[in-house]
């Protein structure tokens, strides 16, 4: 279903528009886009940037700086135009027109064409290919249309080339079923979440911006071996794994990044997956210490925001290995590095005071003749170890705090969290 990209990388040139809404962060959003185009195995090819006070409702830039852009290709081949924004079906037709009918996309097709790159799941390929169809939909004006002239290379992975080929009668029916398909994925989760409810399992999820060190998190921290990669949405399917602290386990969920202006559809498109972070008991928010952390921070706070995320949350500094001075980082920030393992203790220690109120570290004393009672509500204790003598056993556990009158006659001591 996917095409692989060919033997010749595709080059792509990139339309920067500076407006008013984001004059203080173009520079930010160009950045990104050239990394989304290593995500997508494409070179970048270089920028044209352009200061625009009133958008051209046929272009949105003027007509002057796409003749100065068609003079900066004449003679290239196999380039790509990539305006950093979102176009209309129309605009896309009319920068392509005036750049000679080259392939022109905009910054939510090629954040498309990565997912559709990496989603390995059945559910992750199904969101892919309704968010593509949703996209593509209103753009597919019969066969005259820019798309009909995509051709190959990023932003016609997944399903785009296939609609090109068919009616508007197909495609509404292929949305009605993956509709359909997710709605059926989506009970099926709400099920697992209402069981690990009953068997009150504590969810963490790991949240933040693409490419901040997630997944390698998880992977420090419970031994899994979930997919790590240096590039953005190289994690889009949720990895869920078992983290045991103070001998209680927690389920920790990697999450699909979040990047700067990510198109509302897309965020809806994975609403499913991601609300193992919105229903979380607590969420990690990982940023990059090294990179621009504050604006990571507060595009995550602002799209979990419109997600309606509620739950308590933790700021991590990962790749902090060769800070000294975390003055500069957000209040009560915690600095580790997954990579070379440090600040775990730290980490996991803020992460059980959540909780604290919660559970008890005691241990329980069992005389040998009352061990029948004990073992009738032993299943409420996590045991982490135990020590036998000549009158009974002492138990170093974890209680959780409901069930502490039912063993109140067996407590030695209780340690102050």
């Amino acid at each position: 279903m996917y095409e692989n990209i060919k033997n010749e990388l595709e080059k792509i040139y990139i339309i920067q528009p500076i407006t008013r809404e984001n004059a203080e962060k173009y520079r930010i959003l160009q950045e990104e886009a050239v990394s989304l185009i290593e995500s997508a195995g494409a070179v970048y090819a270089g920028t044209i940037y352009q200061n625009v006070h009133e958008i051209n409702p046929a272009t949105f830039v003027g007509a002057g700086k796409l003749a100065e852009l068609n003079e900066r290709l004449e003679g290239l081949e196999n380039i790509t135009i990539l305006f950093n924004g979102e176009l209309s079906p129309s605009q896309t037709l009319n920068i392509s027109s005036a750049l000679d009918d080259r392939k022109v996309i905009d910054r939510t097709t090629l954040i498309l064409d990565i997912f559709a790159k990496n989603a390995k799941s059945s559910e992750g390929k199904l969101q892919v290919e309704l968010a593509q169809l949703k996209y593509l939909y209103p753009r597919l004006k019969g066969k005259g249309s820019a798309l009909s002239r995509l051709g190959g290379g990023v932003g016609t992975r997944g399903p785009g080339e296939t609609q090109l080929e068919t009616d508007r009668r197909y495609i509404r029916g292929r949305l009605h079923y993956l509709e359909t398909r997710l709605k059926e994925m989506e009970k099926r989760r709400a099920h697992l979440s209402t069981r690990r409810k009953k068997d009150e399992v504590k969810t963490i999820a790991l949240v933040g911006y693409t490419n901040t060190g997630k997944s390698t998190l998880l992977n420090a921290l419970t031994g899994a071996n979930a997919y790590v990669k240096n590039e953005l949405f190289a994690t889009l399917d949720p990895t869920a794994r078992t983290l045991d602290i103070e001998g209680v386990p927690f389920l920790l969920i990697d999450t699909v990044g979040f990047l700067q202006d990510l198109p509302h559809n897309l965020i809806e498109a994975f609403k499913s997956t991601l609300e193992s972070a919105v229903h979380c008991d607590l969420a990690l928010i990982v940023c990059d210490a090294k990179g621009e952390y504050d604006m990571q921070l507060q595009t995550t706070l602002q799209t979990l925001e419109e997600m309606h995320f509620a739950s308590p949350y933790l700021v991590v500094m990962n790749k902090s290995e060769d800070i000294s001075d975390f003055s500069a980082f957000p209040y009560q920030s915690i600095p580790i590095s997954a990579k070379k393992g440090l600040g775990f203790e730290r980490l996991q220690r803020e992460i059980f005071h959540y909780f604290a109120n919660e559970y008890l570290i005691c241990e329980l004393f069992i005389p040998y003749e009352k061990t029948n009672a004990y073992t009738k509500i032993k299943q409420h204790v996590i045991e982490r170890n135990i020590k036998f003598s000549d009158d009974g056993q002492t138990v170093f556990a974890t209680v959780p705090v409901r069930y502490s009158n039912e063993l109140s006659r067996f407590y030695k001591k209780i340690k102050k969290q």
